[in-house]
């Protein structure tokens, strides 16, 4: 018997060959921010010469056929250039920064209903014009609002327009050492500014600026919402859950439940994604399968069933695995309808070249990665691990089955996953057999129960249905995460080591679907390398000293660093308080591989607001502080000032010959302003946290 026809994945999915020049563009423009002319200059150049190539002989052009895949890949790389640039509302002259200096005002339409937050209500907003001296100048953009509760904004609503009176702040990084970059996010999502607004700063203006479909959309949610907040009363936890897993809305949800699900391997069914996607696009397939008049009509069903998808998508916030997936579906279903089924890797492809020519920053969206490996994972590896056993019983078949498909979706997920979150859940296994299912009935429920809330009845009993489902779950969730082992914490990992991971896997796993022994060779050698290179980060560990002042607004915190042991010196509710640690000080401690906190180390000592570590002599005032001048100045290496003591720099300099003044984030704005312009006259060093971000010394 003859060995069948082993034909590489880029022959059979071409689409792939079109991706991977084209994202080669959009990293090439993002990281290098080269001028637009270079793009345009490519694309016209290497475009003009694909059709000059067309003009030579036959046999030229088989000769040098290579040379036209090469100026093929050329003008994909300067279209991605092209594309990132002019997605960048900063390259456009109508962007608002380009107009808006301090002491404008700028009016502005509301993008949305207001979100209410622990102190106060946040809304996205789009510049309609800036108001310079006595001329307005039309402007675009996005802008980030936060209105203070002793305010009136809860009139406000989408669409409103209001005049701002206050300065625009620039969305910064808080600099804490391993921190979630805020300021690339917001940048991805074309906000730059940010502004906080008190009663006196900010005016309803009687014009008004609404998209009918948007405004319907915020209906439509609005009314969902009040249907499952009428009809689930037994607890906020099952309402929250509810919300969360049908249209994505996530005010309501517990933070410490949140965790419990993350821990557990199953925050994909609270945030909604392909899954979802999935689910609907099952139901309504059988539902216009079946319904006289539209079933045997494939052009009413695709145009129904791609309509439906897009509704939902659209409904849910339309993030960038849920437009993934329904790309992928809209794909699959003109597809399956009216083409000859192609390669799922090339319909992936072209989904995801598609989402990327309109939008290239979904490239470093965690839910749009996330998304297309978990498929990719399913696809190449889901049967290879099903066939690795035979059950002869049904559900022990199904139940394998299921197992293949969760472990298939983690072989390409769990890097990325240790990467951006520190933590892989150890029973994941095990809870999305029972969640998964449990949360398909769930949704299903759920969605019956939006459909018939106008019957109250019906209403009453669906939600009593979806709420007791939804308690088993969230019960079951909660049991698993008590298990000590149920989340392995805390994991240290950076791009190069993420990289080496996943080579190894990619390699082991193309081993032992090949059998090929070279690729083990690779894989080992690649793991090999994972290993020393983790090796080569514990030493630096256990060898390094560090002082770290965090960028907390409105707290004190200080780490005084030695080898992964840290001596804490600030608010006490830093310590309790597990949203603000897990937010601020968790990630650097994570990446600096910190796992004991320690009240004594050797080389440290305080003497009431006088610390010397490693040699260095630090002077942390935090309260009031009466000194007189001295001949001799006392030498000290830091100074650092907090929670606004009353004192002039001028009076410390008398006192003390300071190498650094550090101004941390519990200081009024205002105060820190004051110390920088004494320091600039002394000719003193200083680092202001709310404006350069944690301050790290090296020891």
């Amino acid at each position: 018997m003859s060995k069948p026809l082993d034909i590489p994945i880029w022959k059979t999915a071409p689409t792939i060959r079109l991706l991977i020049p084209f994202v080669a563009g959009i990293l090439l423009q993002w990281y290098l921010q080269l001028p637009v002319l270079i793009a345009l200059t490519a694309i016209c150049s290497f475009t003009i010469a694909f059709f000059l190539f067309s003009l030579l002989p036959i046999a030229e052009k088989f000769k040098r056929q290579g040379l036209q895949g090469l100026l093929l890949q050329l003008i994909l790389i300067a279209s991605g250039m092209l594309i990132t640039w002019n997605k960048d509302v900063r390259q456009q002259a109508s962007w608002y920064g380009n107009h808006y200096q301090q002491g404008d005002m700028i009016v502005v339409t509301i993008n949305e209903p207001l979100v209410e937050k622990t102190k106060s209500f946040k809304a996205d907003a789009y510049v309609e014009q800036v108001l310079h001296n006595d001329s307005a100048i039309d402007g675009k953009g996005k802008l980030l609002l936060y209105f203070s509760k002793d305010s009136s904004a809860p009139q406000l609503s989408y669409g409103d327009q209001i005049l701002i009176s206050k300065k625009l702040t620039a969305i910064k990084n808080s600099g804490n050492p391993g921190a979630f970059n805020y300021e690339r996010y917001a940048a991805f999502q074309q906000t730059f500014h940010n502004v906080f607004l008190k009663s006196g700063d900010w005016v309803k203006l009687n014009s008004t600026n609404r998209n009918a479909f948007r405004a319907f959309l915020f209906s439509a949610r609005e009314k969902i919402l009040a249907a499952l907040q009428t009809n689930i009363t037994s607890s906020k936890d099952e309402l929250g859950i509810a919300e969360a897993l049908l249209i994505g809305y996530t005010n309501d949800l517990d933070k410490d439940l949140v965790q419990a699900y993350s821990n557990t391997g199953v925050v994909h069914i609270i945030a909604i994604s392909g899954m979802h996607l999935g689910l609907i696009y099952g139901m309504l397939l059988w539902l216009f399968t079946r319904i006289p008049g539209i079933k045997q009509s494939k052009i009413t069903q695709a145009i129904l069933i791609l309509s439906c998808l897009w509704l939902f998508s659209l409904l849910t916030g339309g993030s960038a695995s849920v437009i993934r997936s329904a790309v992928m579906f809209s794909f699959i279903t003109v597809g399956s309808m009216f083409f000859k089924k192609a390669s799922i890797y090339s319909s992936l492809a072209a989904s995801a070249l598609v989402m990327l020519c309109y939008n290239p920053y979904y490239l470093w969206d965690v839910g749009f990665q996330l998304s297309y490996l978990a498929v990719v994972g399913i696809v190449a590896f889901q049967q290879p691990i099903y066939n690795l056993l035979y059950f002869k019983n049904k559900f022990a078949d199904h139940v394998w089955k299921a197992v293949a498909l969760t472990t298939a979706a983690q072989v390409l997920t769990f890097p990325v996953c240790i990467y951006y979150f520190h933590q892989f859940p150890v029973l994941f296994l095990i809870t999305n057999l029972v969640a998964v299912p449990l949360s398909t009935i769930i949704l299903y429920a759920a969605i019956a129960l939006v459909l018939f809330s106008f019957i109250p009845a019906a209403g009453m009993y669906a939600g009593k249905a979806t709420a007791w489902l939804l308690w088993v779950m969230n019960k079951f969730i909660l049991w698993i995460n008590e298990f000590p082992f149920a989340v392995w914490d805390k994991i240290p990992a950076n791009l190069f080591t993420t990289w080496l991971l996943y080579a190894a896997v990619i390699f082991c796993a193309a081993w032992l679907m090949k059998k090929n022994i070279h690729l083990l060779r690779w894989g080992l050698s690649c793991l090999a390398g994972f290993v020393l290179a983790h090796g080569i980060i514990s030493w630096q560990v256990k060898n390094q000293q560090k002082i770290i002042v965090y960028n907390v607004p409105q707290h004190q915190a200080v780490d005084f660093v030695q080898g992964n042991q840290y001596r804490f010196v600030g608010d006490s509710i830093l310590l309790q308080d597990g949203l603000l640690q897990n937010f601020h000080l968790k990630p650097g401690r994570i990446a600096l591989q910190l796992n004991k906190r320690i009240d004594t180390m050797p080389g440290y000592f305080q003497q009431a607001m006088f610390y010397h570590f490693a040699d260095k002599k630090i002077l942390l005032i935090d309260q009031p502080f009466s000194f007189e001048s001295t001949m001799n100045p006392v030498d000290v290496d830091m100074i650092i000032l907090s929670k606004n003591p009353a004192l002039y720099i001028a009076q410390l300099a008398k006192v003390f010959n300071c190498k650094q003044f550090v101004f941390d984030a519990s200081n009024s704005l205002w105060k820190i302003e004051k110390w920088k312009q004494d320091c600039d006259k002394l000719n003193l060093r200083y680092h202001s946290i709310p404006d350069k971000g944690a301050f790290v010394m090296d020891l």
